[in-house]
């Protein structure tokens, strides 16, 4: 399988050494590398289609020739340092959902899971070097797409009328990492194409002030009066951002807006949850997505025919080859037991599995359809995280097709990343309404989840007052529905800090607290800490209370 995306954007060879971004780029740690100025790279009308190629594949491989060895980020494995891994490492690993063996980065992966990491953990500064080379790669991009520039090197009118369109899809780019950092970091530095490259480092900016910069470019590119907006629903190329995928960010802002901001309400103009189900309710009314009759369909090395996928990472075993993202999470699942042919990869990792809580969130509905569990000599405790075969096995990503046919290649697999999917507008929209959107329907909201479930094979059982109800084990059912649907999709964090069952002991599971039957932790950990490399050449920024 070859995307589009893949053979007109990636392997592409634009980036030097020179300090843009949030701070300077000589200090030691888990830097960015820089950029050439634009007089240098924008020499052809082709070079703007091939730099917003990199600007996607900024979400996907890890440096300039892969698998390895000429790496974005410095400081760090180049695997490791690859932004769907980071960003699913950090929402998975300190939660209910997963537990992993790996003890390298300097045992970054272990301070996770077990909930007692610092700021000098290698992987919170490769995550927020990740988002400071996305930001800065953008903001080169939009200081040399200016009508100015083109009209001053000649550019083709043919590419002058595609800017506007590229513009968007540029911001909406930033506009992801600007969010996924303000969900894990609160406060950073608000960066644009305004500022000049280099110079003093930049002032901090608040968690509210991203959110805000966050919303307001959102809106703008999904304005049919802006001028530069993104494509319709559904008339982008696979793997490039269309309005649902702006859609899906902005239901995702609001949703968490209580958590993100002291005062939702004012700060949005209305109960943000009216936004949420907003939002969600147009990706949901499109005719572009469906859902699936066959979940594991989502996930496997043809999932870019899936109807059900609104923003996926492209990914083809021959020509985005790279230790992270699917390769990560389909190689890492597999071990004990397992058959690694079987899933379309030729080795495991012996790395990644869930904990009994994670294979609780199903109750006893062994016939749900999204239990997707490996248990043969696996063990349903972890007694022992350094042990494969304690916690039960999850090959929920596999590099074979809805047909049974293996990748092209079975190290580096063919299967995309789902980043956004309808299935999350439904829970959405199911979540705003009983949260008290005003426009949401309690009927549809029902009626949404109980399509799911019947797609996952257990009818269509559930009734408005479970969705506004505690199940049996004393946990919110749209809590509970979100991790069966979304389980592994790097939403767990997320979802547990705004139902108030991420810190404190209202909720413990396997590691939590570090310690082996779950323990309490504090609610400064509802943040991750700024890497201590960035506070060491920005004298602005201030850490995150409690570190």
């Amino acid at each position: 399988m070859t995307t589009t995306i893949g053979r007109a954007f990636l392997g592409l060879t634009l980036l030097f050494a020179v300090a843009i971004g949030f701070s300077g780029c000589d200090q030691v740690g888990t830097e960015p590398k820089g950029l050439a100025s634009g007089e240098n790279i924008f020499q052809d009308d082709g070079s703007y289609k091939s730099y917003l190629g990199k600007l996607y594949a900024g979400l996907n491989v890890t440096g300039q020739s892969g698998p390895a060895g000429d790496a974005d980020i410095e400081g760090i494995d180049e695997g490791f340092s690859q932004y769907v891994r980071l960003w699913w490492q950090m929402q998975e690993l300190p939660t209910d959902e997963a537990v992993i063996t790996f003890q390298d980065a300097g045992g970054a992966p272990q301070t996770l899971q077990k909930t007692n990491w610092g700021p000098t953990n290698g992987f919170l500064s490769a995550m927020y070097a990740r988002i400071s080379f996305q930001v800065m790669q953008i903001n080169e991009f939009l200081r040399e797409s200016t009508s100015g520039k083109l009209n001053s090197r000649g550019v083709s009118p043919e590419v002058q009328n595609k800017m506007p369109r590229w513009r968007a899809e540029a911001r909406f780019l930033r506009a992801l990492s600007y969010w996924h950092g303000a969900d894990l970091f609160g406060g950073i530095p608000v960066v644009t194409q305004e500022q000049p490259r280099g110079g003093a480092p930049p002032s901090a900016n608040t968690r509210q002030e991203v959110f805000e910069f966050v919303e307001s470019e959102l809106l703008a590119i999904t304005d049919d009066e802006g001028e530069e907006n993104l494509s319709p629903t559904g008339a982008a190329p696979y793997g490039r951002a269309d309005r649902a995928a702006a859609c899906m960010v902005l239901a995702n802002l609001y949703l968490n807006a209580p958590v993100y901001l002291d005062n939702p309400q004012q700060v949005v103009g209305e109960d943000p949850m009216n936004r949420a189900a907003e939002y969600a309710g147009r990706v949901i009314e499109s005719d572009a997505f469906s859902i699936e009759s066959n979940y594991q369909d989502l996930f496997l090395a043809d999932n870019h025919t899936a109807n059900g996928v609104v923003f996926a990472i492209p990914n083809d075993g021959e020509s985005t080859q790279h230790y992270g993202g699917t390769q990560f999470l389909t190689h890492a699942a597999v071990g004990g037991n397992m058959e690694p042919s079987n899933y379309g990869i030729d080795f495991g990792y012996n790395g990644l599995r869930t904990t009994p809580e994670g294979v609780n969130l199903y109750g006893g509905e062994t016939s749900d359809d999204r239990r997707i569990f490996f248990t043969d000599g696996q063990s349903l405790e972890v007694d022992d995280l350094l042990d494969f075969q304690d916690g039960y096995a999850v090959p929920k990503y596999q590099n074979v097709t809805s047909s049974g046919q293996a990748g092209d290649n079975p190290t580096f697999p063919d299967t995309d990343y789902p980043m956004f999917r309808l299935a999350e507008a439904y829970l959405i929209y199911a979540e705003a309404t009983v949260r008290g959107a005003s426009n949401g329907d309690i009927g549809r909201a029902v009626s949404l989840v109980n399509d799911l479930r019947q797609r996952a094979g257990l009818g269509r059982d559930v009734a408005a007052s479970d969705l506004q109800d505690l199940d049996q084990s004393g946990t919110p059912f749209l809590l509970q529905e979100r991790g069966r649907e979304l389980f592994w999709e790097a939403r767990r964090r997320t979802d547990l800090i705004r139902f108030g069952r991420f810190t404190g002991s209202e909720y413990t599971w396997s590691w939590k607290g570090n310690d082996q039957a779950g323990a309490s932790i504090p609610d400064y950990r509802a943040l991750y800490p700024l890497p201590e490399s960035e506070l060491q050449v920005n004298p602005n920024l201030e850490q995150n209370a409690g570190y």
